[in-house]
């Protein structure tokens, strides 16, 4: 199980974050989005960029998230929520991930 949040992980940030002109590193150190439990980045801000970068994140990582759990038999959902888990422990001081209270909050 650890393998496949390291993978959805890694495949999410690597994949999604590298053809956007704004990265969801600099989204992340900007302040215009963050993570959140169910695995999926929110933004913070609503400005155009922020929310197209939301939407092309977020689809990937669902389609990386179904991959993984097809191969391993479990729920899309379960793995998100696993990797949500792990996305929010790593947020980096300074940036946001929304608390179980659906409250954003700086690390």
């Amino acid at each position: 199980m650890k393998n496949i949040v390291k993978g959805v992980v890694m495949a999410s940030v690597l994949l999604s974050s590298q053809v956007m002109a704004l990265t969801l590193s600099e989204a992340r150190q900007q302040g215009r989005v963050g993570e959140t439990l169910s695995g999926f980045i929110a933004p913070v801000k609503q400005d155009k960029e922020t929310l197209e970068l939301v939407k092309t994140i977020n689809q990937a990582r669902s389609e990386n998230y179904q991959k993984l759990a097809d191969s391993n038999n479990i729920s899309a959902n379960q793995v998100a929520e696993l990797a949500g888990q792990k996305l929010v422990a790593r947020a980096q001081p300074g940036e946001y991930v929304r608390g179980i209270n659906g409250q954003w909050m700086r690390k």
